[in-house]
């Protein structure tokens, strides 16, 4: 659920209709086998000199907002949709991911392109950006994670063929190993689409959840080195999205997943994807319902089921999980959050609505992330409660709900920013990680309406003893 611009029925040569999503721009150039390799010898990234931010973006320091969050910061004077974050849990490191749909390009690079970053303290300051890949194919759906031993490891699209791709760094970012595709010509299933990473925290162990219509996932057991046969887990021919995953300490590993019918109309569907035998088989738990999603309200360039459910999904460090998930009951009316936990991935609690009591309130696209201690969740989303769009963060504590906090926090910036908000949110996900200090940090996109351009925004909550 990518930045696409048109929405069909294809019909496969079995007969069963699945949705094409087709790319706003079309792939060009060579084919996925003449991709120059990566690794230490041709993997290094290329660097990106950005023309232009407002001098509030170039700050080197963030100012400190209210909360104990920093202000919110522009990433880039591009055009930028759809990021990912990830901290490393064993030093200060920080990386972020976005798409970048303008800008300059590498001789080799596609106009959408993943570009990556890193901070080596917490976030404070930024090395230049860098092209993720040298491909002329079209990139969406980033997914980043790191694991206890600095490993960075990234999932996202390659279009739709060769389509979900992996790789993987153990320099933090400095040099990739070679993609590993996981659709597309001689291979099963023939395309894919909107990847989810899931990664153990030693990890050795990393699972990939994404669609072919139904559900399929793909597991390895040596630290992304090489996948066994993607595994499909649903046969109901539904358009599932998978949003999130995780792996709990003993080794368990989820997913949660939206279904839809072909065409987003009806019913939409939030499961748990669930396995206790590293992946070799799953079990699929319907934890909710939904009815006919909200229409876009005549936002430019926005299409039906942009603002369906999405699910968030983390495990803190005794295997507690927790999901959050956007969803009404009533066909077209506002969507409301709501959370859920459990001790094993198959049985769930009461869902309770943690987005506040106004049911004219859009919320949509929450994430969550684990605490560095038992117990601790975060979940950012976004949602209009002030009469624009805004990003939010909201912490369970101990069984506890916090208030909200406001985290698109700043009033000016660019054209789209104002006092109460953003005109719309500028993507179909957003991101949420907690580094070694047991800091959050969120990435959005932010821009006038679904067309664009946009941007990707970023904070922090703010260090220890910072004034």
């Amino acid at each position: 659920m990518s930045r696409r611009t048109t929405i069909t029925l294809a019909a496969l040569s079995s007969g069963v209709a699945l949705l094409a999503i087709l790319a706003g721009t079309r792939a060009q150039g060579a084919p996925f086998a003449d991709l120059p390799p990566f690794g230490p010898e041709r993997g290094a990234a290329l660097q990106i000199e950005h023309p232009f931010q407002s001098s509030e973006a170039m700050e080197a320091q963030p100012h400190e907002g209210r909360d104990g969050f920093d202000r919110e910061r522009l990433w880039s004077g591009y055009d930028d949709w759809e990021p990912a974050t990830a901290a490393d849990p064993s030093s200060p490191y920080v990386y972020e991911l976005t798409t970048r749909l303008s800008g300059p390009r590498c001789e080799r690079c596609a106009k959408v392109s993943m570009i990556f970053r890193r901070s080596h303290d917490h976030g404070a300051t930024w090395e230049p950006d860098q092209f993720l890949i040298a491909s002329r194919i079209n990139q969406w759906d980033p997914q980043i994670k790191v694991a206890r031993n600095g490993t960075v490891y990234v999932a996202f699209l390659l279009l739709f063929r060769p389509g979900v791709t992996f790789m993987r760094s153990t320099d933090r970012g400095t040099t990739w190993s070679r993609p590993i595709s996981f659709s597309g010509r001689g291979h099963t299933p023939a395309w894919s689409d909107r990847p989810a990473l899931a990664v153990s925290p030693s990890g050795r162990d990393v699972y990939i959840g994404f669609n072919h219509s139904d559900s399929w996932i793909v597991a390895s057991h040596d630290g992304g080195k090489t996948f066994a046969p993607p595994i499909q887990t649903s046969h109901d021919h539904r358009y599932y999205f998978h949003s999130a995953g995780t792996v709990a300490p003993d080794g368990s590993v989820s997913f949660v997943a939206e279904d839809y019918s072909q065409n987003y109309h009806g019913p939409v569907h939030i499961d748990v994807i669930h396995s206790r035998d590293g992946g070799r088989s799953w079990s699929t738990v319907r934890i909710d319902t939904g009815q006919a999603t909200p229409r876009c309200g005549g936002v430019p360039g926005c299409y039906y089921g942009f603002l369906g459910p999405v699910g968030g999904l983390a495990a803190d460090a005794a295997g507690n999980l927790l999901v959050a998930y956007n969803i009404n009951h009533d066909p077209f009316r506002p969507q409301r959050l709501f959370a859920r936990t459990s001790r094993d991935g198959l049985h769930w609690s009461a869902a309770a609505e943690i987005s506040g009591t106004n049911p004219g309130v859009d919320n949509a696209f929450p994430a969550v992330a684990a605490g560095v201690v038992p117990g601790d969740f975060r979940v950012v989303w976004m949602n209009t409660r002030l009469g624009m769009w805004d990003t939010w963060e909201r912490r369970l504590v101990d069984g506890s709900w916090g208030r909200a906090i406001r985290l698109s926090n700043r009033r000016h910036g660019a054209p789209y920013k104002h006092p109460h908000g953003f005109g719309f949110p500028y993507g179909d996900y957003l991101g949420v990680t907690v580094d070694a200090d047991g800091k959050t940090f969120a990435i959005f996109g932010a821009g006038p309406n679904y067309n664009g351009p946009g941007g990707t925004w970023y904070t922090r909550e703010a260090p220890d003893g910072a004034s």
